[in-house]
């Protein structure tokens, strides 16, 4: 689950970690009467108009924009504030801006990147440092690798202080700051506050960049992603009011409701499994004759015969879907549930597309007897690599 810049920041300040003086807001007016505040209250006419959207990039997209007083600030909002902003993680459609955020300038004298992640690898939490903040980390990884501190965290002991000033001397974090010692205090208490928070609120990604050290020494989070864990949701109730439904695929947060997993991908072939690893195997194979999957649509192993008509209907909602590839392999999940389910779906919508149908399993002659019988114009396929040639074909 991704939330925005300002409410990973309302995090940051629970936790006592430094953050700049910020108010969303969510129209142009809201935005005027932000930058008034913030400029009374800091006695700077400096303000950054910030776009919120789930992704990065903002600031090379033209949703980041610096102002000098509340009336330069209201134009840049109006700008900003609707835009279809374009970055390297929204693809070439971009994301609507339906929210921003005001912020004071700061007076930056230094630009560093933290962030901690779960490394599968090592099965432990790593905390990542480099120098080269305010750059895409993957071209720090790809071109001066060596610029990359990592350190791991032991899952009993935590972050440890003396990993943490390990971080701030590689980083020179006092260098050249009024007070070095207390610049290097600072970043030290604000790393371990980021440990604590990154365990406690179940993140699977936090993300700082950049960390800014001010003319003043002062160490300050100037931005803010934070990536939650749903499978900790339960543990959160309070991640409700977080969800902003606007950043996420509407068919997707159907699926979810439904209890289906669900994910939009670029293709034009419809896919309908039971099992993630028969997913992954369906895309790959469907790829490999050529054809790209419109989705990854996993009923999984329970999936009733309502659930398998949902499934279907969200496939053919979609109108990039040209065709669609029914892969079931029957287990728990009964070929006669999805049979009737497909059944279903097709007569209430209306079949428009070429459909496959590959069953095997429990109940499989049933299922085919169900198909065969339906009236509806389906392919059947002897086996996974048959049906995803079928389809393929029935598409090009």
């Amino acid at each position: 689950m991704n939330i925005h810049e300002y409410q990973g920041k309302q995090i940051f300040a629970r936790y006592g970690i430094p953050v700049s003086l910020g108010i969303p807001a969510f129209s142009v007016d809201e935005a005027a009467k932000a930058a008034e505040k913030i400029i009374a209250d800091t006695k700077s006419e400096v303000v950054v108009v910030k776009a919120q959207i789930h992704a990065g990039g903002r600031g090379k997209g033209g949703g980041v924009k610096v102002a000098k007083g509340a009336a330069a600030a209201k134009e840049l909002a109006g700008k900003i504030l609707g835009m279809q902003l374009v970055t390297h993680q929204t693809g070439p459609a971009g994301q609507k801006v339906r929210r921003l955020y005001i912020e004071q300038g700061q007076d930056i004298a230094r630009e560093l990147y933290v962030a901690l992640v779960v490394d599968r690898e090592t099965r432990r939490v790593a905390i990542m440092a480099s120098t080269e903040g305010g750059m895409d980390i993957e071209e720090v990884a790809a071109h001066t690798p060596e610029k990359i501190l990592t350190q791991y965290v032991d899952p009993l002991l935590g972050l440890t202080p003396f990993q943490a000033r390990k971080i701030a001397y590689a980083l020179k974090v006092g260098a050249g700051t009024p007070d070095p010692k207390a610049t290097v205090g600072e970043f030290v208490k604000l790393v371990l506050a980021l440990g604590e928070l990154f365990v406690k609120e179940d993140c699977s990604l936090l993300e700082v960049n950049p960390l800014i050290i001010t003319k003043q020494g002062k160490v300050v989070a100037l931005d803010a992603k934070l990536n939650l864990d749903e499978n900790a949701e339960g543990r959160h109730p309070e991640w409700d009011a977080l969800r902003d439904t606007d950043e996420e695929d509407p068919v997707e947060l159907e699926a979810k409701k439904t209890g289906l997993s669900y994910v939009s991908l670029d293709g034009n072939i419809g896919c309908l499994v039971n099992g993630a690893g028969l997913a992954m195997s369906t895309m790959d194979i469907i790829k490999h004759y050529g054809g790209q999957p419109a989705n990854f649509l996993d009923v999984g192993g329970g999936a009733n015969k309502e659930q398998v008509t949902k499934a279907f209907k969200m496939i053919l909602s979609s109108p990039k879907v040209k065709g669609i590839f029914v892969n079931i392999f029957g287990g728990i999940m009964k070929c006669d549930v999805i049979a009737d389910g497909v059944v279903a779906a097709t007569k209430e919508l209306g079949l428009k597309v070429p459909l496959v149908v590959r069953l095997e399993g429990t109940n499989v002659e049933k299922g085919k007897e169900i198909l065969r019988t339906s009236g509806l114009a389906i392919q059947a396929a002897d086996d996974m690599g048959d049906g995803a040639r079928k389809i393929v074909a029935a598409v090009s």
